[in-house]
Order: C-alpha cells, then sequence, then structure tokens
C-alpha cells in the first residue's frame, strides 16, 4: 500500500503526466454524460424505453449494450458507440492485404496513414448510415410508444444524422485521449462502457444470491467472485506471457576481425496482438444481429447468432478470434522487415544466418506462439457461455472471461504502461545532471 501511495505522489509530481490523467478524466466523463442524453422525439421515461431495456438484458444485445456502456439501452446520442469504427478499421485492414492501392499507402509512412485514417472514418460514416435507422426501425418495433413524434422520413434523417455524429463525436474522444492523454483511447473508450455495467451486474447478482432466486445463496455468490479472479489472473498472465529471442547485435572490434557486442532480445509475446483481435471479432458478430433488427427477423439462423451462449456462435467467435490474431500479428509483426533491420544494424540470431534464415525462424517462432496462444485466448472468450450454464445471470456472466474481461484486462495493462512510461522517462531525464538513477530496490547504479 505505501508503495501505491508513493507511486500516486510520483505521478502527481509529473507536470506532464498529472494533465494527460486530467485530461483522459475529462473526456471519459463527458463521454459517460453523454450516454443519458436520449435522442430527441424520444420518451426518456422507464415506461417509454423499458422495453428495449429488457430486449438488451439478455443475449448478444445484452453484450452490444455493454460495450456501448448502456447507451443502447437508453436511446442516448451515443448509442451506436464504437463499434461501427472498429468495423470499418477491419474493412480497410484487410483491403491493405489485398488491394495494392492501399499497400501502397502503407509503405508511405506518416502520409499514407493519414489517409488510411481518412478512408477508415469515411467508410466509418458510411456503416453508420445503415446502422442508424436499423437501430431505429428495431426501436420502432419493441416499443412504438416511446416515439413523441411521427416515425416519418425527416424523423429519420434527423436521427441517423444525430446518432452518426454521436458515433463520430465518440472516436473525436478516443483521438484525442490518445494524443492530449494517457494513450489507448479507442480502447480506453470501450473499456469505459465495460467497466460501467460492472457495478450493476455484480449488485444484481448479489441481490439474486440474497432472495435465492437462483440456488445456492451467498455461498455460491462467494465462488462466483473467486472463480472471477482466478480467470482474470489467469487472463493477466496470458497477456502478459513473452517468450525472448537472443540476438547479437555484433560490432567490428578495431584492429581485429572479429565480432562483439552486447546480446539483447527480441521479445515475442503469446498474446502479441493484444485485445485487437478480440475488438475485431466481436465487431463482425454484431453485424447479424444488425441485420436481423434491420429486417425484423430474429428466428431461425439469426436467433443463433442473437445468442452468445448458442454453439454456432461460439464456434465462428474461436475462428474469428484465431483468424484475427494470426491476421494483426502479420500486420504489425512483419518477420522480413525485423530480419532486415537486425541485417542493417549488423545484428543477428547466434546460429540462424542472416536475411531469408532470419525471417523463416522469426516467423516459425511466431507461429508457434500465436496459436496456442489464440487457443488459450479463444477458450476465456467462450467461458460465459459456460457459467450461463451453471446458472449465473447473463449479465454478470459477461465478465467470466469473455471479450469484457479480455478487453478490460488488456486496455488496463497498456495504460499502466503507458503511465510506467511516462514515469520511468521522467526520472531518468531529473537525475541525468547527477549521473546516477536510483533502482526501484533502492540501489544507485551508474551510467
Amino acid at each position: 500500500m505505501k508503495k501505491i501511495i508513493e507511486t500516486i505522489k510520483n505521478i502527481w509530481r509529473i507536470e506532464d503526466l498529472r494533465v494527460r490523467i486530467l485530461i483522459t478524466l475529462l473526456f471519459v466523463a463527458i463521454y459517460r454524460f453523454g450516454s443519458f442524453v436520449v435522442l430527441p422525439g424520444i420518451d426518456p421515461g422507464p415506461s417509454g424505453l423499458q422495453g428495449l431495456r429488457d430486449q438488451t438484458a439478455e443475449g448478444l444485445m445484452a453484450l452490444l449494450n455493454m460495450f456501448s456502456g448502456g447507451a443502447f439501452s437508453n436511446a442516448s446520442v451515443f448509442a451506436l458507440g464504437i463499434m461501427p469504427y472498429i468495423s470499418a478499421s477491419i474493412v480497410i485492414q484487410l483491403l491493405a492485404v489485398a488491394v495494392p492501392y492501399f499497400q501502397k499507402m502503407q509503405r508511405e509512412g506518416e502520409s499514407g496513414r493519414r489517409k488510411i485514417n481518412q478512408y477508415t472514418r469515411w467508410l466509418t460514416i458510411a456503416i453508420l448510415i445503415f446502422q442508424a435507422p436499423a437501430y431505429l426501425i428495431n426501436l420502432h418495433n419493441q416499443i412504438p410508444g416511446a416515439f413523441r413524434v411521427a416515425m416519418d422520413f425527416e424523423f429519420m434523417a434527423s436521427s441517423t444524422i444525430i446518432l452518426a455524429a454521436g458515433s463520430m463525436f465518440i472516436l473525436w474522444l478516443g483521438e484525442r485521449i490518445t494524443d492530449k492523454g494517457v494513450g489507448n483511447g479507442v480502447s480506453l473508450i470501450i473499456m469505459i462502457g465495460i467497466i460501467a455495467r460492472l457495478p450493476e451486474a455484480l449488485g444484481q447478482e448479489f441481490v439474486n444470491a440474497l432472495s435465492g432466486s437462483q440456488g445456492g445463496g451467498l455461498v455460491k455468490f462467494l465462488f462466483e467472485i473467486i472463480a472471477l479472479l482466478f480467470v482474470m489472473a489467469l487472463a493477466i498472465m496470458l497477456v502478459k506471457a513473452t517468450r525472448k529471442i537472443p540476438v547479437q547485435y555484433a560490432k567490428r572490434v578495431e584492429g581485429n576481425k572479429q565480432f562483439g557486442g552486447a546480446r539483447q532480445y527480441i521479445p515475442l509475446k503469446l498474446f502479441a496482438a493484444n485485445v485487437m483481435p478480440i475488438i475485431f471479432a466481436q465487431a463482425i458478430m454484431f453485424i447479424p444481429i444488425t441485420i436481423a433488427s434491420a429486417t425484423g427477423n430474429a428466428e431461425g439462423f439469426w436467433a443463433n447468432f442473437s445468442n452468445h451462449t448458442s454453439v454456432p456462435y461460439n464456434i465462428v467467435l474461436v475462428a474469428l478470434i484465431i483468424a484475427f490474431t494470426f491476421f494483426y500479428t502479420a500486420i504489425t509483426l512483419n518477420p522480413v522487415q525485423i530480419a532486415e533491420d537486425m541485417k542493417r544494424n549488423n545484428g543477428f540470431i547466434p546460429g540462424i544466418k542472416p536475411g531469408k534464415s532470419t525471417a523463416d525462424y522469426l516467423d516459425t517462432v511466431m507461429t508457434r506462439i500465436l496459436f496456442p496462444g489464440s487457443l488459450f485466448i479463444s477458450v476465456i472468450a467462450i467461458l460465459p457461455a459456460f457459467a450461463d450454464v451453471f446458472g449465473v445471470s447473463q449479465g454478470f456472466a459477461q465478465f467470466f472471461g469473455g471479450t469484457s474481461l479480455l478487453i478490460l484486462v488488456g486496455v488496463v495493462l497498456d495504460t499502466l504502461q503507458q503511465i510506467e512510461s511516462h514515469l520511468l522517462v521522467r526520472r531518468y531525464d531529473g537525475l541525468l545532471n547527477s549521473g546516477h538513477v536510483r533502482s526501484h530496490g533502492g540501489k544507485v547504479s551508474a551510467y
């Protein structure tokens, strides 16, 4: 506890980090406030939106509502959340692999990245133009009495513009958190929406335990909390797990043909893609329910993909997580590029020839690490379905593994790493004049 208090004091002493955290909290507060601003023309009273809240109390709709921080069930201006942008990012990244035009933009550096971001935003708007009317139609089908105005073209057009603007504003908040705050803006927005639903789900499960409506009482609730902590610890362990490959950075010794140099490491994470495959996979799984809402047909084929406990839903989710893990890692960690960078810096892996042999070796190691890692993460992702079988309420079962827990763990670890990096850089700069830096153990090391 003393160490935690001291760390908080260190954070507050660093002006840049303090300002970044305060800016992040301000943008998060704006996001949460907007989640309760109801669309014009909708009755915000309990009777008006009760049908929508009942619809989002279970199934895949509950997960969609959780990602939006409850804005979906509130018929808020932020009801569509950030997921349309995630869907657009998936499409653009797929195009960057298959279409030469987008491949060329990726190789253009910062200018190409800006162009790709612009295309992603335009595609996000196109998706919103489709999703917003689908949301309004579903809302009208569920609670037609909640509308204070006629469901005509004027209302549809104005509400579509408001919903689209709300989602784009959330994207803007995420980008500002990335630039001016602690980083990971979009992922942080999703995490805040998940955390916002946790107290209500935990309280409801506790009430059910006291009432004995689900059997087991407080003993069962205690076992549920222990199981939740165990799964969370397992997820943290998997996200942080790495394998280090030794790299010898060789330098020619003056007056000698031999090479020497310090040995360094390439850290390859068991879950190198972090939470992005989970977010991508979940965004794809929301497409069937969006189509079902737009067409008013939630039976048969669509019913299997509207229930997160169904076998077809979980099989497809696992397949998507594995596929996106390999896909996203291939984009962010290119073995050929790593091998070329090592060769240019006179680096090599002991026992492996530089160039193509090094790239093949790295590719083999990454594949061996990623496949079991993606399987483990996929198992955690489908744990809510098993929790539901054991009688855990659906709202609380979403936190027993699943997409919500993995995103929560991944984003929290990334955010803490960002804060730690600010602390380390500040401490290093502040002690440069003395030529010494104090380690965590209290010993003094010379540089």
